[in-house]
């Protein structure tokens, strides 16, 4: 079974505690989460990729230690950052594609020959000699969405995938991600985004204030939301 198990967390960054015990057990296809700034969700992200890890407890995805075992976490789960400009490492589009697959221990000549096979897959075949600065904000988007899938990973994790991208860019995104066949969290400030997932995580200076259904929790959320709104313009 696909699962993300977080077992009695504790994260501390730059002296200030995140998570402190932090538990959760996800196995749903679709997964949102929410919160304000500061809360913890890219901490929350960072810790399930293996990027982060915690002081106390584990972080397991499908039975992989994701912080003690990179070879692992690489084939298991994938991330897309809030700014593509953040994630893009070479100048050339089939060279970006191809690292992930070479840092698993793949010859060149088959990560390239991966790479030209998911930019057939997404119809961007004229893509692979293209400079990555070249591209919109929105194609570095679908560019750093490649290199993630060509790993095969069970899960994607999407962190505000959305920022500033134009409404039609946006909603391909959206589309694509719906589609995915992989099990995604996606962290979002647009809760309209999150209507169809499975389940919703709402996080509140690190701990979970909400957990459940949409139809559940988003109308909470919101109206927390409002209500700060209400008492900042007061």
């Amino acid at each position: 079974m696909r699962a993300i198990e977080i077992d009695r967390v504790t994260f501390e960054r730059e002296g200030a505690t995140i998570f402190d015990g932090l538990s959760l057990r996800l196995i749903e296809r679709r997964i949102g989460i929410v919160g304000r700034n500061g809360a913890g969700k890219s901490s929350l992200i960072r810790l399930i990729t293996g990027l982060a890890a915690p002081q106390k407890g584990r972080v397991m995805v499908n039975g992989v230690d994701v912080a003690a075992d990179r070879a692992g976490a690489l084939g298991t789960v994938g991330l897309l950052f809030q700014n593509p400009d953040h994630q893009i490492i070479f100048p050339v589009v089939r060279d970006e594609i191809a690292f992930g697959l070479e840092q698993k221990g793949l010859k060149r000549a088959e990560a390239l020959r991966r790479a030209a096979a998911i930019l057939a897959a997404q119809g961007r075949t004229n893509w692979g000699d293209r400079l990555c600065h070249t591209l919109s904000q929105g194609q570095r988007q679908l560019l750093c969405l490649m290199a993630v899938l060509v790993m095969e990973p069970d899960w994607i994790l999407f962190d505000e995938p959305f920022n500033a991208l134009d409404l039609p860019t946006a909603l391909s995104i959206e589309a694509r991600i719906a589609a995915l066949a992989q099990n995604v969290v996606l962290v979002t400030h647009d809760p309209s985004r999150l209507a169809g997932f499975d389940r919703i995580l709402w996080l509140e200076a690190g701990k979970i204030a909400a957990d459940g259904p949409p139809a559940e929790v988003l109308p909470r959320y919101i109206a927390a939301m409002e209500a700060l709104a209400r008492e900042a313009a007061c």
